[in-house]
Formats: structure tokens, C-alpha cells, sequence
């Protein structure tokens, strides 16, 4: 109990009730078999399955290995120049069609997740005030 006579407890301590987990679960599989993830799901494929990409991809990797190689070395004007070959090759793959459609699918399924939970905030907001009595002005018995 706190200094306000209501129980407290720790978020370590918090063990979520199995019906708000099943109905969590509900709706994460609900989301899973949305438009927004279909989408995102075939964009995902377009990439893996696109070789100019891949190959950019692979380049940008091994040019970070090189960096670190230099790190060892302290020899910093490499680094500069392969940071600048490294961001010139991302600019390569952001100017690619599939790339924007991955990215535009990505950002709708974080939209979807955030309206989602702003739903459920704003709800539960909503049940918390008019259980408290906020929204209702208090009765009175003039018996």
C-alpha cells in the first residue's frame, strides 16, 4: 500500500491477466492479417528477391568492414572517403521504386500500430475519468 491507502506495485513486479494477453494476442493476429502487413510482407519479398539491391546491400557491408579495418589503422581520411562512397550507395538504393514501396509499407504499418494504441490509451483514459467521476458532476440528495 502507498501513503494513499491504494495498492502500488513495481513494473517488475506486474503480471498482465491472461484475458488482457489473449485478447493482446487477438489483435496482434488480426494486425498480422492486415492489408498494411500483406503489403508490407510482398514488399519485403520484392527486396530480398531484387539483385541491384542485394548487390548494393552487400557493397555497403563490406565497405563498413572496411572502415573498421581503418579505425584500427586511425587512418581517417579513408574512413571520410569510404563514408561518403557508403552514402553514396544508400542513395543509390533510396532511388530505387521497390525501396520507397518498402519503406512507404513500413511507415503504414507503424501508423497502423500507433492509432492502434492510441485507441486503446485514449479508451482506457476515457473509462479511468468517468469511473473516477471527473466527467460527471457529483450527485446530490435533497431528501
Amino acid at each position: 500500500m502507498n501513503k494513499y491507502g491504494m495498492q502500488s506495485f513495481d513494473t517488475r513486479d506486474l503480471i498482465v491477466r491472461e484475458d488482457i494477453m489473449g485478447k493482446a494476442k487477438e489483435l496482434a493476429a488480426l494486425i498480422s492479417t492486415s492489408e498494411e502487413v500483406r503489403h508490407f510482407q510482398q514488399a519485403e519479398l520484392k527486396i530480398q528477391n531484387h539483385d541491384r539491391v542485394q548487390g548494393l546491400i552487400a557493397t555497403i557491408k563490406k565497405k563498413q568492414k572496411e572502415i573498421v579495418a581503418f579505425e584500427s589503422f586511425g587512418n581517417k581520411a579513408m574512413i571520410t572517403k569510404i563514408e561518403q562512397e557508403i552514402e553514396d550507395l544508400q542513395d543509390q538504393i533510396d532511388g530505387i521504386p521497390v525501396v520507397n514501396e518498402f519503406q512507404q509499407s513500413q511507415s503504414d504499418i507503424n501508423y497502423l500500430l500507433q492509432m492502434v494504441i492510441s485507441v486503446i490509451r485514449d479508451t482506457v483514459s476515457d473509462k479511468i475519468s468517468v469511473e473516477a467521476g471527473t466527467d460527471a458532476p457529483p450527485s446530490t440528495c435533497g431528501d
